[in-house]
């Protein structure tokens, strides 16, 4: 067993992966051995005010809980402003995207079983 803070988890710069628009970090919760990696992906990602990502896919279920700021879920039919306490389902298949505002910054904690995710 572990106890780990978010604030000690080193941010790493994503800003650059095609997925991306605008400054976004991850923390890897589950950097542990391949094992645990192959069970579970839990990570802590950080956009930037008006940062996002672009609409994608996972051939696996999503759970996103919001930790800080206001951020935007949406799917091609409708968009969710997100405050902190927010649980997001995303159903494996779905097409959508998520980030900041153009006002605020925007954290949460995405949670995914093993799968491939597509950028569209």
């Amino acid at each position: 067993m572990r106890a780990i803070k978010i604030s000690d988890i080193k941010p790493v710069d994503k800003s650059k992966e095609p997925i991306f628009r605008g400054k976004v970090t991850i923390q890897l919760v589950t950097d542990l051995p391949d094992k645990a990696k192959e069970e579970l992906s839990v990570i802590v990602v950080n956009f930037s005010r008006g940062a996002t990502n672009v609409f994608h896919t996972h051939t696996v279920p999503q759970i996103l809980y919001v930790t800080e700021g206001t951020g935007i879920v949406a799917t091609e039919k409708e968009e969710i402003k997100v405050t902190p306490g927010t649980f997001i389902l995303i159903p494996a298949g779905e097409k959508h995207w998520h980030g900041a505002t153009k006002d605020s910054a925007f954290s949460h904690i995405s949670i995914t079983p093993p799968g491939e995710t597509t950028k569209l």
